[in-house]
């Protein structure tokens, strides 16, 4: 890390978040559906999240794709439930009851390299960048930032 931490310096996100193609960001309202959040998480092909938001935009929770598939796929239907009544048992829940509340944020003048360790340290491969309201102004992969990074220390 010390190489990287010559080559980029204090590097923030908000730079790395300039060089980004924008992109529709993952959101999803608390009270979709889960069958809304499988048609969501369908929609977006750069990421396996989707940012769960409240009524005024605030990040509340996130959804994975592995959460997802493990709870419309759960062994613990599998055997009492047909698969008809699979698709009123996702209609029901929402995604506030499925999110994951303990999130991994950044802001834009968060050092690139602090969100790196962060993530790593996390387990998390996506991380929201947050506004000064808690709403997600932008969405990282941990691709973008080895792009970056890569990209930095090759013209940097």
């Amino acid at each position: 890390m010390r190489n990287f931490k010559e080559k980029i310096g204090d590097a923030k996100v908000s730079e790395l978040v300039a060089l980004l193609k924008e992109r529709e960001l993952p959101l999803i309202h608390e009270n979709a559906t889960i069958e809304q959040a499988v048609n969501a998480m369908g929609r977006f092909e750069h990421t396996r999240l989707l940012y769960v938001v409240d009524d005024v935009g605030k990040l509340v929770g996130t959804i994975s794709l592995g959460m997802l598939v493990r709870h419309v796929f759960s062994p613990s239907r599998e055997p009492k439930i047909h698969p008809r009544l699979l698709i009123g048992m996702i209609t029901d829940e929402t995604a506030k009851d499925l999110m994951q509340k303990n999130l991994v944020v950044t802001t834009g003048e968060e050092e690139v390299l602090v969100v790196l360790k962060k993530m790593v340290r996390a387990n998390v491969k996506e991380i929201p960048v947050l506004d000064n309201e808690k709403k997600v102004a932008a969405d990282l992969t941990i691709i973008d930032l080895l792009r970056f990074i890569a990209n930095f220390t090759n013209h940097g």
